[in-house]
């Protein structure tokens, strides 16, 4: 069905929209979105760099028993 839309069909759709809603509730909803997008980003670096804080923190004592009692 969405297949047959071309650039005509988008133009149309487009011109609805704006007639519908309004440039002022479009531009204001682009925004909410740009700033969603934003804080998506942040969070998904901000967890990339707690994992990877948290795997360089994690250091594996490979010191064999007998020689842990020494030290």
């Amino acid at each position: 069905m969405l297949n047959n839309i071309g650039l005509p069909g988008l133009l149309l759709i487009a011109v609805v929209v704006l007639v519908l809603f309004g440039r002022g509730k479009i531009s204001s909803l682009m925004g909410e979105v740009g700033k969603g997008i934003t804080a998506f980003k942040k969070g998904v670096k901000e967890g990339s760099k707690e994992i990877e804080d948290a795997a360089a923190n994690d250091a594996l004592d490979v010191t064999p028993e007998k020689d842990k009692d020494k030290a």
